[in-house]
């Protein structure tokens, strides 16, 4: 919402050239007929985005709103009548263990199965791991150094499987993109994106997307890759996260190792897959413990 001309929010001061804001003095969020007015273009911005980018900025306009309240400058609160959104159920699952197996067989190049390993072991974003530098790597402690969508520097970690593809896949390079296009880098590409000894590009999160749905997917599937129609590497990235934490798998581990801001965001990965539903059922077989 506006506010006048002497305050103007970080929204407002941000705002791409050509959009206009609606601006008023802030004494005007009193004025009894502003829920009123308000309530056509919340219900035509609900329509535009999801509901729980609607939420989270009905949440702030609210925050807002109690801190100016409080301050003593106005006494009504013009979203009254506006409500948040259900959001959708996230029906998000890991894949199954014949899946993930199947795509260990599959015949890729070493670029391919190595992201995926390392996708898949780390729990990192797919591009924070676009983003690693050879120099980044630190092979004898099987660990790495990105910079997280936020900016900050943290550490990854891998397993032997990823550990022993990578030397093969560096080919004694020193520096550059450690995961890189098959071809020379356009003109106009960063010079952070090209690797500075073979004058390739840095391979980019599209390319990998599309790269992985058309290996995973193949015309003619072996018969023990079911359900990849929905397979994406955001899947495979929470696919080595324990469904059932337990002992040491506890969710601070969690969230470090996926780096997840919250326990519920971690929470719509640790539905149980289908695997899982089938031992839960088999563990509880009456027959089967009659026969143990």
């Amino acid at each position: 919402m506006g506010v006048d001309a002497h305050r103007r929010t970080g929204a407002d001061r941000n705002r791409p050239p050509g959009r206009a804001a609606t601006v008023f003095s802030i004494t005007a969020i009193d004025d009894p007929a502003l829920p009123e007015v308000l309530a056509e273009p919340a219900a035509a911005r609900a329509d535009e985005m999801d509901a729980d980018t609607v939420n989270r900025e009905l949440s702030i306009a609210r925050k807002a709103i109690g801190w100016w309240q409080r301050q003593g400058w106005i006494d009504g609160d013009p979203t009254t009548g506006i409500e948040r959104r259900p959001a959708p159920p996230d029906r998000t699952k890991v894949l199954a263990q014949n899946q993930i197996a199947a795509l260990w067989r599959l015949d890729v190049s070493l670029r391919e199965k190595t992201f995926w390993k390392m996708l898949y072991v780390s729990a990192v974003r797919a591009g924070e791991v676009m983003c690693l530098n050879v120099e980044d790597l630190y092979p004898q402690d099987k660990r790495g150094r990105i910079t997280t969508t936020g900016g900050a520097t943290e550490r990854i970690h891998w397993q032997s499987g990823t550990a022993q593809l990578l030397p093969r896949l560096i080919a004694r390079r020193t520096r550059g993109p450690m995961f890189r296009t098959a071809r020379k880098a356009p003109a106009g590409t960063p010079t952070l994106d090209i690797c500075p000894e073979t004058g390739r590009a840095r391979l980019s999160c599209c390319t990998a997307e599309e790269n992985t749905r058309l290996l995973a997917n193949p015309p003619t599937s072996p018969d023990d890759i079911e359900d990849l129609d929905g397979w994406t590497l955001h899947r495979l990235r929470h696919g080595a996260l324990p469904q059932r934490p337990r002992g040491r798998d506890r969710p601070p581990t969690l969230l470090a190792r996926s780096r997840h801001a919250s326990v519920r965001s971690l929470e719509r990965y640790a539905r149980s897959g289908v695997d899982a539903v089938a031992r839960h059922v088999a563990q509880r077989d009456p027959a089967a413990r009659r026969r143990g």
